[in-house]
C-alpha cells in the first residue's frame, strides 16, 4: 500500500484557446483502470461533435497502467505530450481528456504538441494536486492536569490535533504518519511519564493541497 503520493483533487476542467482552436481539459481521479475508461467515454460522449477527443492517464500503486490515445491528431501530437505532462508532474491515479475544437489554423506538429502539454498542465492547476498520505490514528488518554503540557507540545510538533473528547479523562486524537507510531508512543510516553495511555486506531488517508 502506497503511504505517500500525488494526485488530483479530484474533477476539473479548464479551456484554453490556442490559434482559435479550443482546447477543453477534464481531470478526473480514477483508481482502475475501467474508471479511467469510463471517464474517456464520459467526456467523448459529451462531446460526441468535437475534432479530438484525446486522453491519456496513469493507474496504479506503481503506475503500472499507462496510456495515451491521440484520437485522430498526427500520431504522438496529442495523448503523449499528455501523458509526459502527467509523469513530470509526478501524479498518480489520474485521468485527463482533452476536447479539441477546431478553429480552421493547422498548428503543426510542434504546435500540437506544445497545445495538449499545456491544455494538460494548465487543467492539473485549475483541479489542483494533492499530496496523499497514509496515517494511523493514535489516540492519547492523560489526566486534566496534563493537558496543558500535552497540547501546547502536540501544537509545536508534527503531529496535529484532530479532536479533543472531555470525559471523566481526556482523550486526544491525533494522527501519526505510518511507520512513525513507535515514535510517536515513545515521545508522549516520555511527555507524561508514562502517565499517558496510548492506542492506535485505524489507518486512513489525508489529502495535503499542494502549492505551486
Amino acid at each position: 500500500m502506497r503511504t505517500n503520493y500525488l494526485t488530483v483533487k479530484g474533477y476539473g476542467e479548464n479551456e484554453i484557446v490556442i490559434q482559435k482552436s479550443r482546447f477543453i481539459a477534464y481531470v478526473d481521479r480514477a483508481e482502475t483502470e475501467e474508471e479511467a475508461q469510463e471517464f474517456i467515454q464520459k467526456i467523448k460522449k459529451m462531446h460526441w461533435n468535437a475534432t479530438h477527443n484525446c486522453s491519456a492517464y496513469v493507474v496504479g500503486e506503481n503506475n503500472q497502467f499507462q496510456k495515451a490515445n491521440d484520437d485522430g491528431e498526427p500520431s504522438g501530437t496529442a495523448g503523449v505530450p499528455m501523458l509526459e505532462v502527467l509523469r513530470k508532474r509526478n501524479v498518480q491515479d489520474t485521468v485527463v481528456v482533452v476536447t479539441r475544437y477546431f478553429g480552421g489554423i493547422k498548428l503543426g506538429a510542434g504546435g500540437l504538441i506544445r497545445a495538449y502539454s499545456k491544455a494538460t498542465s494548465e487543467g492539473l492547476n485549475a483541479t489542483g494536486i494533492v499530496h496523499r498520505k497514509l496515517v494511523r490514528k493514535m489516540n492519547t488518554t492523560i489526566d486534566y492536569t496534563w493537558l496543558g503540557k500535552i497540547e501546547n507540545a502536540l501544537r509545536s510538533s508534527e503531529y496535529e490535533i484532530q479532536d479533543i473528547q472531555y470525559a471523566d479523562k481526556v482523550n486526544i486524537l491525533t494522527y501519526a504518519d505510518i511507520g512513525k507510531e513507535e515514535h510517536f508512543k515513545n515521545w508522549m510516553t516520555e511527555l507524561t511519564n508514562a502517565q499517558a495511555i496510548i492506542t492506535e486506531g485505524d489507518s486512513l488517508y489525508v489529502e495535503i493541497p499542494v502549492t505551486e
